[in-house]
Order: structure tokens, then sequence, then C-alpha cells
């Protein structure tokens, strides 16, 4: 059965009379013998913003016909409405609500109409002690039981509507959604209460506009924070005023569902209205696909209540009571059967408060203002009613608002087509799964975000990895040929252990390269703790064992050979103890860095994101790059500490190369070598590590600086230290050791004989040079001791003929030693 809609046309002027005359007339006529009439007062809006008395009032006389001619209801009573055109107005009410209560005969309960006159005389009722009952109030508000605590209502709350959208957003499995509303008191209130259910249903309401007269602006910012599931709540006026600006915007198609009241008319849509610059098509195809939700006013079952009557019949009579005039000009039409189940509902309180009362030797008709009791026996039946009446099961919750089903529609080619009901009480959803959606389904809540992860180029990897175990392999070359070397006088020149660890940690500095390009491409998500604890460590020690064994050389060069006084050069001693001790000392220094590390705050996999991308093939569809990093909570205070140290390290070794650059010992004979490689070990690490943090958000530059690097400067340092030795041995044949020399005959003992002797004719020069320093030392002394000699005879004149003979044999004598410095 169609469910028809609201109708907000004015009645006429001659309608308005004749119904007005039908009331007096009917109130004129005399009681049934031996029945007391109960009064009800009555306020119907036949005119002002919404008229629906006009069909209300024929609707709840025809009821008051009904029960008052049922024996089995209120037997020994009469029902005499009492009614007054408050043309929706609250002023006008007030002013009637006063005749109501201060005019003879008193009222038992009252009845107003529209949401703002039943605000007034809901409130005021409880100081009359009056029980309110409306028939076409649908504020939110009107549901606070402090506010209005005997107030009740045939037409449901507006938040009815909110277990509905509630239901249908579940079923389409949408958790995120956005609201646009006209800023009134009824919508306000509506939409608190769907904020608090869909809050408990775990849905988001991540937009929410308003607006006064002027939507475009709510519109836009719609638009702009991608609402796709939205919600309005807005007159029929408004609305049109909202698909224009919703035209405009695109905010319709595929990715858009509008939620809309269900009571507007069936072609409101089509209505030409000066407000908006829109077209009839403009605004058919902005509306298409949108869903409305409406309470069931009518029951849609051909079932007959406790008026005996079906909805149909129901219509029937109701229209001949209308003298056929159109429903879509009726004002209140749609809302007559809830007036119709209003009376009936009183009149079932009522009887059932009279049985109650005449248990304890009272009546009805002693009901007065200041009768409390009574007032609550009559709230107490209202409270606990339950019948079947022409608009479906009446029933009402705790806070007096009537419980009823809701009638689901979606436009579909311009017309309304029902989809499903819903019943709030029994949470039940009956759907018919006609719906229709432009695209292959209900659309996304929002824009569908997919994750990609950004790896790092194979390729790049690939190349990189080839050098890096190129260069491990040459690490390898390098340290076997140390070791078998390391008899050679010219190798153990070199210091050959710490030349052992430079080729360690280089071959550990390129084993780190296969870490750093290991992410979610190779691996799992669990196990990229594992990997950045190997970039760490393996990178970390590796520097410091590297670069640690050759600071150690330099720092010893620099420390026994450069100063300028060369007196105990002959006591300077390299013992090889202090240069294992010092590369100790640096590398205990970054493991105890690295342990603490790892203990306080240990490294974990975090995840960067990027700036969502929108691909050309679904517009629908937006990327969020993400993007693996190796972090711990406070990893910039250690890389700062860490960098810090490493840095100083650097310039230092820089620093100390350069002041020994023209030093030529045998102690460390590859001195300079070392030098040239911490150059450029300094040089390069210096770069990179500020550059690899500044493109940490790009994975393959970061890569490509870090590894290239950590490859040069391993193949630097290994061809610099290692290659020239090799070219040595290989060009002299110094392959073997001395023990090995000495059971042949050839170069290599002449070699050893040669070298020897250079150094005994260098240590000689070196004596020689000592020896001259003395003597002419020694030839100042005797200079100055013949000339005191000489001024100390002329100050004292001889007294004997011999008198400085002691102080001569004493010259003597002392001169007779001068020869033995020369022994």
């Amino acid at each position: 059965m169609p469910v028809l809609r609201r109708s907000r046309g004015l009645l006429p002027l001659s309608m308005v009379l004749t119904l007005s005359l039908l009331s007096s007339l009917s109130s004129l006529s005399p009681p049934a013998t031996g029945k007391k009439k109960l009064y009800i007062g009555a306020l119907f809006p036949m005119s002002g913003g919404w008229p629906g008395g006009q069909a209300c009032l024929p609707s709840a006389q025809y009821a008051m016909d009904l029960v008052n001619n049922r024996t089995d209801i209120l037997p020994d009573y009469e029902l005499e409405l009492i009614h007054y055109d408050s043309m929706c107005d609250p002023g006008e009410a007030t002013k009637l609500l006063y005749d109501l209560l201060y005019t003879e005969p008193i009222k038992i309960v009252l009845m107003p109409g529209c949401s703002g006159v039943s605000t007034l005389v809901g409130e005021a009722a409880r100081m009359w002690n009056l029980i309110v009952l409306s028939y076409g109030s649908s504020s939110p508000a009107l549901s606070n039981r402090q506010r209005f605590p005997t107030f009740f209502r045939t037409h449901p709350s507006a938040t009815l509507h909110n277990p509905t959208r509630v239901q249908l957003f579940q079923k389409w499995k949408w958790t995120r959604i956005a609201t646009i509303q006209q800023t009134t008191e009824v919508f306000t209130s509506t939409l608190d209460d769907l904020e608090q259910r869909t809050k408990e249903a775990g849905i988001e309401i991540s937009v929410r506009q308003s607006f006064l007269t002027d939507p475009a602006v709510a519109v836009k910012n719609l638009k702009r924070q991608d609402a796709r599931i939205i919600v309005g709540l807005f007159y029929e006026t408004e609305a049109r005023k909202v698909f224009c600006e919703v035209f405009k915007e695109k905010l319709y198609g595929k990715k858009y569902v509008w939620f809309l009241i269900g009571w507007y008319a069936d072609n409101w849509f089509k209505i030409k209205d000066p407000a908006i610059n829109c077209t009839v098509e403009n605004m058919t195809e902005a509306v298409e696909g949108h869903v409305t939700t409406e309470i069931v006013m009518l029951n849609p079952e051909t079932l007959k209540g406790v008026s005996n009557l079906t909805s149909q019949e129901f219509l029937e009579e109701l229209m001949s009571r209308l003298g056929g005039k159109n429903p879509e000009e009726t004002g209140g039409f749609q809302e007559a059967p809830l007036a119709f189940d209003a009376v009936w509902a009183l009149a079932l309180a009522l009887n059932k408060t009279s049985e109650r009362l005449k248990a304890k030797g009272r009546r009805l008709e002693d009901f007065n203002y200041n009768n409390h009791d009574i007032t609550s026996e009559i709230y107490r039946a209202l409270n606990t009613s339950s019948f079947e009446g022409v608009s479906g099961h009446v029933v009402f919750d705790a806070q007096g608002s009537r419980m009823a089903m809701t009638l689901i529609e979606q436009l579909q080619g311009g017309m309304y087509k029902k989809i499903g009901y819903y019943d709030s009480s029994q949470k039940n959803l009956s759907w018919f799964g006609n719906d229709i959606w432009i695209g292959a389904g209900p659309p996304a809540d929002r824009t569908v975000v997919r994750e990609e992860y950004r790896y790092l180029s194979q390729k790049l990897f690939a190349a990189v990895s080839v050098f890096a175990g190129l260069g491990i392999l040459l690490g390898i070359v390098c340290l076997t040929f140390n070791i078998y070397n390391s008899n050679v006088r010219y190798i153990q020149n070199s210091q050959p252990y710490l030349n052992n660890m430079t080729a360690v940690g280089c071959m550990m500095a390129l084993a780190a390269v296969f870490p750093l390009g290991i992410d979610g491409h190779h691996i799992h998500r669990s196990q990229f703790p594992v990997v950045c604890q190997f970039r760490l460590w393996l990178l970390g020690l590796g520097f410091s064992v590297a670069y640690g064994s050759m600071f150690t050389k330099i720092w010893w060069v620099h420390t026994l050979f450069t100063k300028k006084d060369e007196k105990n050069e002959r006591k300077k001693q390299l013992e090889p103890w202090k240069l294992y001790a010092t590369a100790g000392a640096l590398l205990a220094v970054d493991f105890l860095s690295l342990m603490i590390w790892q203990i306080v705050d240990p490294l974990h996999i975090t995840i960067e994101k990027f700036t969502k991308e929108a691909p050309k093939e679904d517009l629908d569809v937006l990327i969020q790059p993400l993007l693996e990093h190796c972090s711990s909570d406070k990893i910039n205070t250690w890389l700062g500490n860490i960098y810090g140290y490493k840095g100083l390290l650097l310039l230092l070794g820089i620093f100390l190369a350069y002041e020994t650059k023209s030093v030529s010992t045998e102690k460390i004979n590859d001195h300079r070598a070392v030098g040239m490689a911490i150059y450029n070990v300094a040089v390069l690490c210096l770069i990179t590590a500020p550059v690899t943090m500044i493109l940490s958000s790009q994975q393959d530059a970061s890569f490509a600086f870090a590894s290239l690097a950590v490859v040069f400067s391993a193949y630097i340092t290994l061809v610099v230290l290692f290659v020239p030795k090799i070219r040595r041995l290989i060009t002299r044949g110094e392959w073997q050791s001395e023990q090995q020399d000495t059971l042949k005959t050839g170069s290599s003992t002449n070699n050893n004989d040669e070298e020897k002797s250079r150094q005994l004719e260098r240590e000689n020069r070196e004596l020689q040079k000592i020896i001259q320093e003395k003597e002419e030392r020694v030839s100042a002394l005797r200079n100055q001791l013949a000339e005191r000699q000489a001024l100390r005879s002329r100050r004292r004149p001889s007294t004997s003929l011999y008198p400085n003979e002691g102080k001569m044999n004493r010259n003597h004598c002392h001169n007779s030693q001068i020869p033995l410095l020369y022994k």
C-alpha cells in the first residue's frame, strides 16, 4: 500500500468553516442516557506552518465516534473533544491553553499538534497535573522526561530515523559518514542523537556541516573533506537549495550516497523554485539514487486492530469525511492515522484507569487539576499501552515516544521504490533486495586508500652487491697475503697485525651492504628488526676495526717521529703492545656504545607515510606510499653522539696524516699509504653521512650513497695499503721469510746484509755527529778556563815561587781526564 506523503498546503476557508461547524454540532449533541462526559482539550493547527488539523481533526472525531459507540470501552463515559485552532503558533497556543484551563468544564487530557505548541503545553501541563498526548510532534527535545514528565505522543520522534540509518550503515559496511543540517532545533537534536548512536556502533561522523539559509559553503566543505555517505537534515525548500549546490560541486554519482527525510513530496525535486538556478534535469540528475527513511504511519498489512478497521477501511472513511478532497492538498493527511490511534490510546488508558479507580472506590469524574493520584493512574496506563492501530502497533518507550516501523525507499529512475522496512523495537530489518547502485554495489564510505610499500630497486641492489662481494674477495686475498708473508721484514715493518685488522674491518663494512639493501621485498616484516641489528653492528664495528687500526698507526707515527728535539731519538721505541692497546681501546668504545644503545633503546621497524597519490586508472582509489626504516625512540640522540665522536676521529685523522706526510721511519713503513687511505675515508664519510640523512625518504638514492661510500672506502683502503706491498714483493721476489732465506743463496740474503750495512752506516754517522758536538763543547770549556786563570793571575801578585802549584796540579788532573771523553 502506498505511503502518503505530507502536504503543506492550506485548507480553503470554506472547508475550515465546514469542519468547525460540524465540530460544534457534534459537541452540542445530547449525551447517551446514563453516561458521564470526559472532556479532552485539543489544539488542532488548521493553518500556519503545518496545517495538520485539516485531516487530523476529522480523524480524531471519527475515533471518538467509534469509541463512544463501543460498550466494552468506557461504558459509563462519553468522550467529548473541545478543540481550537493553534495555527501551529506557540504564541497563539498560549492564549488558547489559558482558555482551556480556566474555562469549564475540566479537561482530563490535552492533545496538542505541532512540536512548538507541544513544547509549550507539555511544560505547563504538569502544573495542572494534566497528561499530554500529542499526535503530530516529532521534535526529539520532547523526549526529555525531566522537562516533560507527563508527555506522550503517537507521532514517533524524529530520532526514530536514526536507528534505521545506523542499521543501514552497518548493512553496507560503512564506518565513516558526514552530515549537513539546517540550523533548527529539531534537526540539531536529531543530529545529536544520531551522533550518539553512531558512536555506540563504532561509526565516525567525520564531517558535520550546518547552514541557516545558504548551503553553498557547507556543500563545498563536504566536497573538500571527501564526504561520501552524507545524511541531510533540512526542510523540503532547503533540500532544493542543497541539491542545486550538490549538482554544481558534482557531489553525486557512484561514489556518493545521500540520506534524506522521507516526508517530502514525491516530486519535491521537480518543483520549480525561484530560489535556485538549477533546471529540473539538473536536480533529477543530482538526487538520483538517494535513500530516504520515513516513519510508517499507516499499517501496510491488512490487519484489523482494536478499532475493528483495516488501514484501507480507515482511509476510505477518512476520504469520505473530507468530502473527496485531494490528500496532497489536505494538511496532516499523512498524520491522520496517528491522530486516530491517539484517541484510541487515550480511550484504552482511561478505560484501564477507570477499572483501577473502581477498586479504590474512586471515579474518573473525580479528576481535578489538583488530583495527582488520578493523573498517575492515567500515566501508568498510557505507559503500558500496547495495541494494533491503523498506523501499526502502538507502544510507547520510556520517554513517552511512539515506537514504530520505518520505511526505507530509494529514488530509482526518478521514482521512489520501497527497498525495506525496519522495526527498531524488534531490531528487525525486512529487506527486499531491490536496491540499485550506479556502480557495482554500495560505494565505499571514503576514498579507498591502498597501501603500497616502496622497495629498493633490485637492479641497484644487485649491482652494488656484486661490487661488495668482489670487495670481500679482495679483502680475503689481501688478508691471506699479509698473513702468509708476515715474516718478511718489509711486511713486519708495516705492522701486519694492524693491517690484518684493516682488511677484516673492510670486509665487515662491505658485508653490511647486504642488510642495507634487504627490505620487505625479501623478508617478512617481523624479521626486519634482525636486519636492522646486522646493519648497525656490521657497519659500526667494521668502521671501528678498519679505521681504528689505521688511526692507531698514524697516531703513533705522529707521537714518536714529529718532535724537533732529536736528542732522545735512540730511546724512541715503538712497542707493539701500545699499538694493539690503542686499536683495542677504539674498538671497545664503539662496542660498548652500540651495546648500551641496543639495551637501552633497541632498534625496531618504523613506517614512514608519504603524501597519497592518485592513480590515473581509478579516481576512487588513492595510493598510500609507505617506507620501512630502522629506528628507535631516541635515534637522533644516539646518531648525534656517534656521528660527533666519529667525526672528530676523522678530522683528527686528517690532521695527523697531514702532519706526518714528510716523516720517514722504518718502524711503520706504510704510514704514508695509511694517511692517503684516511684522507679518502674521511672525505667520503663526512659527505655521505649528512647526505644519507637528508635522502632517507628516497630509498634508492639513500642506499646508493651509503653503499657506494662503503664500497669505495673499502676498495681504496685495500688497494692503497696492500697493492704496493704485493707489487714490491713480486718485483723483488721477497716472498719467503727470513728463516727460509737463510737456507738459500741469492739476492735476498745480500739484500738483508745491505740493509743492515746501511743501517749501521746511518748509526755511525749519527754517533760521529754527536762526538763532534762533544768536542766543540770541550774546546769551548778549555778556552773559558784559560781566560779565567789569566784574569786571576793579574789580580793576585805571587808571594811564592810557585803560588798556583796546587791549582795547576788540580787543573792538570782535570785536563788529564778530558781524553777519556773520547774513549
